[in-house]
């Protein structure tokens, strides 16, 4: 069993285009012998921002603190603590933090796309 304290692993500045104010922390995965799922924690500060992207894989978000809205083919719909979010494969997304506090989620990505983001 491993056991990860978030706080100790370096927050990444996710720098893609369109994201801002954002940072990722991988938690869990192949690297800590975690076959099956990748871990990440994304912090976004108020006013920031995830790129508007896409790809192949299906992600499984839930959110620990904050609010803001979620961005995809459907609209925007308002997310808060306790959401979960289910992101299908091919859909465009982004969170943006529309509050006033850190919005923090955990995101699940399938460990064999770890390497792409």
């Amino acid at each position: 069993m491993n056991v990860i304290k978030w706080r100790e692993m370096e927050p990444q500045q996710v720098t893609e285009e369109g994201a801002s104010k954002t940072t990722i922390r991988v938690l869990l995965g192949p690297d800590l012998g975690v076959p099956n799922f990748v871990m990440r924690l994304f912090e976004i500060e108020p006013g920031g921002q995830t790129p508007l992207h896409s790809h192949e894989w299906e992600h499984e978000i839930f959110i620990l603190s904050g609010s803001g809205i979620c961005v995809s083919t459907e609209g925007e719909t308002p997310v808060g603590v306790h959401d979960a979010v289910f992101v299908p494969p091919g859909e465009k997304h982004c969170f943006r933090n529309t509050g006033d506090e850190m919005l923090r989620v955990i995101c699940l990505i399938p460990a064999t796309f770890s390497h792409r983001q």
